[in-house]
């Protein structure tokens, strides 16, 4: 298996992230282990914090919010998954699935020996770490989701979301047309460029910003992750990402531990899904669950320092 590895000199100077690398290796049954990056900032005895990102971004992303939460006294984990970022990239497609990617990251909070975990996710962070947590639900402590879903394709979902992605009647699904342009964008483009959707939906951003996200990718042959990711979002109830979106949602139902919600008011793509995950979580019940004002799909470039103080916030009340 081809397995590249982005220079480490295209990490150099990157602005507001001053990080040492760390690295773990991962493994999901049919790849040999895999190198897996990620950022270990903050007293190692004080509670953790596991930030997870989704598509096109790495963490980078949450480079804000670890500002914040560091000055709370926490140490924070903030993977990039595999395919992402400084994290090893495998140069074929079908090498990435969705339950490898939660193989992966199961693999590295198991070998990191964490507990206890403050779970932070967004965009594909939640389908990956919330199915991580349906797993092994006493490693984690409490739950933030942002901007985040969960791809079941359920036909409960009807009327309830903003883009609807749920299946009706008798082998019918129904999803909104930009979901769908999006997903063929991702498999039709001969080049994926990330800072173009950060700039797009969070920006403008300065070019400084714009070239670290787009740092992991020296040229095409290092995007394989980066364009499958969208080819593994379920579009129909039989997809097995959807089987394992339908289990994990099942977990969380019977999941008491605190689940709080705080989604931007400016992303119609995850638009409902906060309500969904706290009419149906039995942790969620009773939290204060917010709304980030003024922010976008990507909440962590826009209102980081919010996000931040939001989680440490959750943290020190029910710690």
């Amino acid at each position: 298996m081809a397995v590249l590895r982005t220079p480490d000199e295209r990490f150099a100077g990157l602005p507001d992230y001053p990080f040492v690398p760390s690295y773990v290796d991962v493994e999901t049954r049919g790849i040999a282990p895999l190198r897996m990056h990620y950022v270990d900032a903050g007293p190692v005895d004080a509670p953790v914090v596991v930030l997870l990102h989704g598509q096109p971004t790495w963490s980078y992303l949450y480079r804000h919010v670890i500002r914040v939460l560091l000055d709370a006294g926490l140490r924070v984990i903030a993977p990039d998954n595999i395919g992402y970022g400084r994290s090893d990239k495998p140069a074929d497609p079908t090498d990435y699935t969705f339950k490898r990617h939660v193989d992966w990251m199961h693999s590295a909070l198991v070998r990191l020996n964490l507990t206890d975990i403050t779970l932070v996710v967004q965009d594909w962070g939640g389908p990956i770490g919330l199915s991580v947590l349906a797993r092994e639900p006493d490693r984690f402590a409490r739950v933030v989701a942002t901007n985040t879903i969960l791809h079941t394709c359920d036909p409960g979902l009807a009327g309830r979301l903003a883009w609807p992605h749920h299946a009706v009647g008798d082998g019918q699904v129904i999803h909104q047309e930009t979901l769908l342009d999006y997903v063929a964008f991702y498999q039709r483009s001969p080049e994926l460029v990330p800072s173009f959707f950060l700039d797009a939906v969070a920006g403008p951003l300065s070019p400084d910003v714009l070239a670290a996200y787009d740092a992991p990718f020296p040229d095409r042959t290092f995007t394989a992750g980066l364009r499958q990711m969208t080819a593994l979002i379920p579009l129909t109830r039989n997809d097995p990402g959807a089987a394992i979106g339908r289990a994990t949602m099942a977990a969380l139902g019977d999941w008491r531990r605190p689940f709080l919600t705080a989604y931007s008011d400016g992303d119609p793509a995850t638009r409902g899904w906060d309500k969904v995950f706290a009419d149906h979580i039995s942790g969620a019940k009773g939290q204060p669950h917010t709304t980030i004002e003024g922010a976008g799909h990507f909440v962590q470039e826009q209102r980081g320092a919010e996000l931040g103080r939001v989680v440490a916030e959750f943290v020190a009340r029910t710690g």
